[in-house]
């Protein structure tokens, strides 16, 4: 099992990395075209018609990829203000919980996600000219990530591994003051 839970550690790993580039580079996209919305309007006195559908589809992906990284780095919500009134036995189970309640919101995230890709499909984005499931893509996409990630610290929590985020500089700073 352990064997199985590295391979899938190794594969999140990867997809977090991918996905924050992704997101990254979704959100410099995002300004640029922003940006040159708003030199066409008011310099150039023109507008480009697909800015917005793409500003905002470009923004779907940064978020939920965003979120999905998250989950994968443990930065998600939980029940952090009870761990520091309760004994540290009770730390694993809210923290197996808060990945139960993380789990269950993704899967729904892949299920409705699907959902609206599939039900609007047929459809057509205007101006884009795109079907209309791709609007829904980021939500699957999330939702699909979210739901490997979330199972791999379940996994680790089973095994008796440590899922915890490494501490980042402000934390570090922060306790040494």
């Amino acid at each position: 099992m352990q064997g199985s839970i590295a391979a899938l550690s190794r594969l999140n790993s990867l997809l977090s990395r991918i996905s924050l580039w992704l997101a990254g580079t979704g959100l410099v996209a995002m300004t640029i075209i922003v940006f040159a919305q708003v030199f066409m309007r008011y310099v150039m006195n023109d507008s480009l018609l697909w800015v917005e559908p793409v500003a905002i589809l470009l923004m779907s992906w940064f978020i939920f990829l965003g979120s999905a990284v998250g989950v994968h780095e443990s930065f998600h919500m939980g029940f952090d203000v009870l761990l520091f009134f309760l004994p540290d036995s009770a730390g694993t189970w809210l923290k197996a919980l808060s990945d139960l309640a993380v789990l269950a919101f993704s899967i729904a995230m892949v299920v409705y996600g699907w959902e609206l890709m599939a039900r609007t499909w047929d459809s057509t984005l205007p101006v884009i000219r795109l079907p209309g499931g791709f609007a829904y893509m980021p939500l699957f996409a999330g939702g699909v990530l979210m739901t490997l990630f979330v199972l791999e610290h379940l996994l680790n929590r089973l095994s008796g591994r440590r899922v915890e985020a490494e501490p980042d500089a402000e934390d570090i700073l922060m306790t040494e003051a």
